[in-house]
């Protein structure tokens, strides 16, 4: 018969060995679990609820790194980057290209929609501005016959992609393709699939500025997502107002954080794909719901492109998604347009 103290000692190893185990993963109140990670330059943060308690991070990780190596100009042997470094054409029949082609023709839609404010064929002027894979970098004076000369290779339309989506080709050479403008969004999307296929049917996938919700929150209330003050300097937690997700997305673009300044001109990362110069106009964030992240975040991108008139009226138009615009009025205080059927907000800033 065992003596107490190795009984509390079996006792302790066995818990210890359970708290370790990588299949379960730790639980918040109602069964929901939070995984967090970095992906795509930032963090993401997923909460979901599963009965069987399962840490699905692994799975989560290794698809991220699997869209990854499709997707990111960072990395030297994703399929973008050959596609980026090739002369003219390149052969994508071979299996993992999936990801890259669903950007593809998802950047075609979206660049047919906007009249080519969303271009992912901007990548060259990206790293003449400094905001690309060349690396960050200031451009202490503008080559306008470069920009000019970059221009030139700007335009979705010189994409061809194969009937049967077997193999791409430059139509220009030189072009490039950057699908930072979506792929985020993508990217929540692919992971709430993921989520979904394990019946998963709660959940809130966030990485960087985009994000999806699907059912309800631990205390069955839908999903509540802060929108960022847009205002340099300021703080991660400083918020311009709350809106309730329920099974759709949210994504984000501004210029408050990602821009430079060289003799007191500020130059943006949004590149306007028609003027080949860092765009500026009076939106200081365009925040855009829409059924998928994906749609949302190629909108996001585009309307910070097309300034608050025409994004706004174009919004209005479309079914499939809905924005909420901060913009700088005349006295350089913050307002708010939003289209009709926005999701309600609370405002949390003066």
């Amino acid at each position: 018969m065992m003596d107490n103290t190795r009984c509390l000692t079996l006792l302790l190893l066995l818990l210890v060995v359970q708290s370790c185990d990588p299949g379960k993963a730790p639980a918040d109140e109602g069964g929901y679990f939070k995984v967090t990670g970095q992906t795509m330059g930032s963090v993401y943060n997923i909460t979901y609820r599963d009965d069987e308690g399962r840490n699905l991070k692994p799975d989560i990780d290794q698809l991220l790194i699997e869209i990854n190596q499709d997707v990111s100009t960072y990395i030297d042997e994703s399929t973008i980057s050959k596609f980026n470094q090739s002369d003219s054409f390149l052969d994508l029949e071979t299996d993992g290209n999936q990801h890259f082609l669903k950007n593809v023709h998802e950047a075609k839609r979206i660049f047919e929609v906007t009249g080519g404010a969303f271009d992912p064929t901007v990548m060259p002027l990206v790293n003449y501005w400094g905001f690309g894979y060349d690396g960050r970098h200031k451009v202490s004076k503008v080559d306008s016959v470069k920009v000019d000369s970059l221009l030139e290779l700007v335009g979705f339309q010189k994409v061809g992609l194969s009937t049967e989506g077997t193999s791409i080709e430059k139509r220009v050479p030189g072009m490039q393709l950057d699908f930072s403008g979506c792929a985020k969004g993508y990217a929540i999307d692919a992971v709430g699939n993921l989520l979904e296929e394990k019946g998963i049917e709660n959940y809130l996938v966030e990485i960087g500025r985009d994000t999806k919700a699907k059912g309800l929150n631990s205390k069955g209330n839908a999903w509540r997502i802060a929108i960022s003050l847009p205002k340099e300097g300021a703080a991660l937690n400083e918020f311009h107002s709350i809106v309730e997700l329920k099974d759709m997305a949210l994504a984000t673009s501004g210029n408050y954080q990602n821009f430079y300044e060289v003799n007191g001109i500020k130059y943006s990362h949004t590149i306007h794909p028609k003027t080949g110069y860092p765009e500026r106009n009076k939106i200081l964030s365009a925040s855009v719901f829409a059924p998928d992240g994906m749609t949302a975040d190629a909108y996001a991108t585009a309307f910070m492109v097309m300034g608050l008139e025409e994004a706004f009226a174009l919004a209005e138009r479309l079914e499939e998604v809905d924005a909420y615009f901060i913009y700088r009025e005349s006295d350089a205080q913050m307002g708010v347009m939003a289209t009709s059927n926005s999701p309600s907000s609370t405002a949390v800033s003066d």
